[in-house]
């Protein structure tokens, strides 16, 4: 999946979260892109199984979307604090940053910082 179809089912999964339900002009405006450009990419993400979108437009994502959506917004928290706890860096620059490298990172490389951030997590509270 390319790094744009990661973001839309990262944020389809947050505003879910925050507001109860989600539609384009939702991810449009979080997002800040056209309403067409997010209703090209939720044709995609539908076509390839990682959403439906009900009657009233509502996007619901599937079970394979939601696992994507996780795993993606785990890298992003994960890095987030990551950066924050060894750089060192305030958390507007550790968010920004994270979105970039959360699409490019290793399994194993990803795994080695979640032990990090698990064993040094007390110490930096």
């Amino acid at each position: 999946m390319h790094e744009s179809g990661e973001d839309y089912l990262e944020t389809i999964y947050v505003l879910k979260h925050r507001n109860g339900s989600v539609r384009s002009v939702d991810v449009a405006q979080e997002l800040n892109f056209s309403r067409p450009s997010v209703s090209r990419a939720v044709g995609i993400l539908k076509q390839n199984g990682y959403l439906t979108v009900a009657e009233d437009g509502e996007l619901i994502l599937t079970k394979q979307g939601i696992t994507k959506a996780e795993s993606v917004y785990d890298r992003h928290t994960s890095l987030t604090k990551f950066l924050i706890m060894t750089a060192k860096v305030d958390a507007k620059t550790a968010e920004a940053d994270a979105c970039r490298i959360e699409h490019i990172i290793s399994q194993s490389t990803f795994a080695g910082i979640k032990k990090y951030i698990k064993e040094n997590e007390k110490e930096n509270e």
